[in-house]
């Protein structure tokens, strides 16, 4: 049973505040989806590994949750602002590929990338594509007293509302750097509501509209489908801090042109920080992110690289090394092997309750999400002889709820992960282990190196010595 009250972080004040739902029977969450016009890095990862864990949260501490995460097919321009071709158009450019078959493309590889970091699905997944209707009705609803044409589209004044940029704590010329400038804006904050298509370019996506043949601008998307599934007023807008600065003030400015009020459509407005390695900022546009598929192609399992993010608070800039997966990877497996440890063992009269764990782990949820707190209380809670066993194993049962390590169902041989290129018997590894032991016990050493030197060559490392007793890994 969880008591404490949560506190949240709220980018809008600054400050941390207690979380009191609009209606307790659906909490309403909007998380900012991927643009799909590529693989999903794992910097972009770990903005959905925060979410999850605070609608785990909401859901464990009693409150059903609606969470809506849309997918952006359409409109994000290759910088955050006004500049640049669309992210989408680019690439079907870049490859000759349909644009559509792009989109459906990687919305398949984002989900897939969901399911193996054991990230519960939203409640829905709503395209931007699917929503031009409506995108056009509501630049309509707030022209008049909002925007402005200019012969490349639709563009929002952004002194129409007031406070514009707030959320971002910035006025007008100090923290407007990353827009570039687009011949006739009034104002350099001012964004695209809707752009035209150039009398030259050919457009897989675009739609008749009243200012011309076009698409979207890249915020809109947002505020339509949020009111849409979530309505008006609710409880939750997640996504990296890099939206706070442009993406998400824009949104608030149009939510407040819309209602013709200083609502900003959201109560709490939440941001993870960013995932960093030596050389900067991991960027997608970049180009050589890390993907999810990478840290497999090496060995790596998905949940090692969930608890990594984990171990940081989400508001905490988070640097990823390969040193550091590794770590967390050992972490992993001491505790499948700790819980392995639980099952195996005889039932036992309890000494103590693990009550004072859940109130630990709850206190810790309940504090802006700290993760890296909640840790602890499970290796404690884990180590706790007191404890039955099968309290214990009960008691995992709510960190899993809250952490989604899957530790209640992971096993020692699922952190094996094969590389793409791999193809590895395991049944003919454990029979050659076998052999090797045998041969061990006889003092048989030539043999015993022979057969460690056949699983080498197939990729099979033996590991001798290992701490943690595991027989062998993919190497």
């Amino acid at each position: 049973m969880t008591t404490a009250p949560l506190i949240l972080y709220n980018s809008l004040t600054r400050t941390p505040e207690t979380f009191a739902p609009i209606d307790p029977t659906d909490v309403r969450v909007y998380s900012c989806g991927p643009t799909v016009y590529n693989y999903a890095h794992i910097g972009n990862l770990r903005a959905y590994v925060f979410t999850d864990t605070l609608s785990r949260t909401l859901t464990w501490k009693g409150w059903p949750v609606t969470h809506i995460v849309n997918i952006t097919d359409v409109g994000h321009l290759t910088s955050d602002a006004d500049a640049g071709d669309d992210k989408m158009e680019a690439a079907a450019k870049a490859t000759g590929r349909d644009i559509w078959d792009i989109s459906r493309y990687y919305t398949k590889a984002f989900k897939q990338n969901l399911t193996d970091l054991n990230i519960h699905p939203p409640s829905l997944f709503p395209l931007a594509t699917d929503h031009i209707a409506e995108m056009i009705a509501w630049g309509k609803a707030i022209e008049v007293e909002h925007c402005y044409r200019l012969p490349d589209g639709l563009y929002f004044d952004t002194t129409t509302v007031p406070n514009y940029g707030s959320l971002a704590r910035q006025v007008a010329d100090d923290g407007e750097s990353r827009i570039d400038p687009v011949a006739g804006k009034r104002n350099p904050a001012d964004f695209a509501i809707w752009r035209n298509s150039g009398p030259d370019e050919h457009r897989q996506m675009e739609w008749d509209s009243p200012w011309g043949r076009g698409a979207p601008g890249w915020h809109l998307e947002c505020s339509v489908m949020s009111a849409k599934y979530l309505g008006p007023r609710f409880d939750i807008h997640t996504g990296g801090i890099d939206h706070r600065e442009i993406h998400h003030p824009n949104e608030i400015a149009q939510n407040q042109a819309h209602c013709g009020c200083g609502d900003t459509g959201a109560t709490f407005w939440m941001h993870n920080n960013f995932l960093v390695e030596r050389t900067g900022k991991m960027s997608k546009s970049g180009g050589g992110s890390i993907i999810l598929q990478t840290l497999t192609d090496r060995g790596f399992h998905p949940l090692a690289y969930r608890l990594m993010c984990l171990q940081a608070h989400y508001r905490s800039e988070m640097e990823f090394s390969w040193d550091g997966l590794a770590a967390a990877t050992t972490r992993l497996k001491r505790l499948v092997q700790t819980v392995t440890a639980l099952r195996d063992r005889p039932p036992a009269p309890p000494a103590a309750d693990a009550s004072s764990y859940r109130e630990q782990l709850d206190a810790a949820m309940s504090d802006d999400l700290n993760t890296s707190r909640s840790l602890p209380v499970l290796d404690a809670m884990l180590a706790d002889k007191r404890i039955a066993p099968a309290d214990r194993i009960a008691a995992l049962v709510d960190f899993d709820a809250v952490l989604g390590l899957d530790l209640t169902t992971l096993h020692r041989e699922d952190l094996r992960v094969r590389p793409a290129t791999a193809t590895i018997d395991e049944a003919m590894v454990a029979a050659r282990l076998a052999e090797r032991r045998e041969a061990r016990a006889a003092r048989d050493f030539p043999r015993s190196d022979a057969i460690r030197d056949d699983l080498a060559g197939v990729g099979v490392e033996v590991m001798d010595g290992d701490p943690l007793g595991w027989d062998w890994r993919i190497s």
